[in-house]
């Protein structure tokens, strides 16, 4: 079991929803914090907050997917805090849109945001972590990186995108026997704001207008789930135990993997998507 006391963690989308969960799991675990975020009034009642726990907590606003900015949130951590020890990149946006219909500018601002975001995060945060005797580096996911449903087309390809990007780290940090870890997070329904932060922050604002209706009935389901969704604070919990126990699967719905399952049945018996 890993002693997170002491260390220094980052996380980006840190100031509400599993973000801030993942912060106070490590705030209560002794780690200093750095947190990063698009809305710096949320970031700094969340600071406030996690300082009562009697750690640092250092913000920056910061847009994931803009490479400049990442490299210099890892300057300002090091700077700051002498080492970086875990990175959980969970930024992330998600807008109900159709893979056929979505217009261009959607797919490249979800996929910038959900994959490119992860992708910059390893390729600026590995190194450091490589410096210290042990780190960990994490990428929030979904279980829509395991599963494609209809009506989430750039949403599932960016999130399948950060399971591969993921495993393929964790593999080759195995194979170089380092001291550094990789784990992927792989969420169902989690009661968060993610919605509306995503109407918020789309270019141009506003929801697609494309395949509106269904769409428009799509959200409302995810909506409703996500309501009743797992809080967000346990799943910090569930990340923090599993970087405190180098694992790679992280999985709020455990339960959820029956539809993997299914799919291999599929693949392997009939090479349909899915058995009826």
């Amino acid at each position: 079991m890993r002693n997170l006391e002491g260390k220094t963690a980052v996380v980006t989308g840190g100031a509400s929803g599993i973000g801030l969960g993942m912060a106070r799991a490590f705030a209560g675990r002794g780690a200093n914090l750095v947190l990063a975020d698009l809305n710096e009034e949320l970031m700094a009642d969340a600071a406030t907050d996690l300082e009562s726990a009697g750690v640092q907590v250092l913000t920056m606003r910061c847009d994931m997917s803009d490479l400049e900015q990442v490299e210099e949130l890892a300057s300002l951590a090091k700077e700051q805090f002498g080492a970086v020890h875990i990175v959980c990149s969970n930024a992330g946006v998600g807008i109900p849109t159709s893979a056929r219909n979505i217009k261009l500018s959607d797919w490249e601002w979800i996929i910038n945001v959900d994959l490119w975001g992860p992708i910059y995060t390893v390729k600026t945060f590995l190194p450091l972590l490589e410096q210290e005797d042990w780190g960990h580096i994490n990428a929030t996911s979904s279980m829509a990186g395991l599963i494609s449903s209809q009506m989430m087309g750039a949403y599932n390809v960016a999130k399948h995108g950060v399971v591969a990007l993921m495993a393929a780290t964790e593999r080759e940090l195995r194979a170089k026997k380092t001291n550094v870890f990789a784990s992927v997070l792989c969420p169902g329904p989690i009661n968060t704001n993610i919605s509306q932060h995503s109407v918020d922050y789309r270019p141009g604002g506003g929801k697609p207008k494309s395949d509106s209706e269904k769409a428009g009935k799509v959200a409302s389901n995810i909506q409703a789930m996500l309501e009743e969704g797992m809080p967000p604070d346990e799943v910090g919990e569930l990340v923090a135990g599993a970087i405190e126990q180098d694992k790679f699967w992280i999985l709020t719905h455990p339960r959820w993997s029956r539809a993997v399952q299914k799919q291999l049945d599929a693949l392997n018996e009939d090479q349909s998507l899915t058995r009826a």
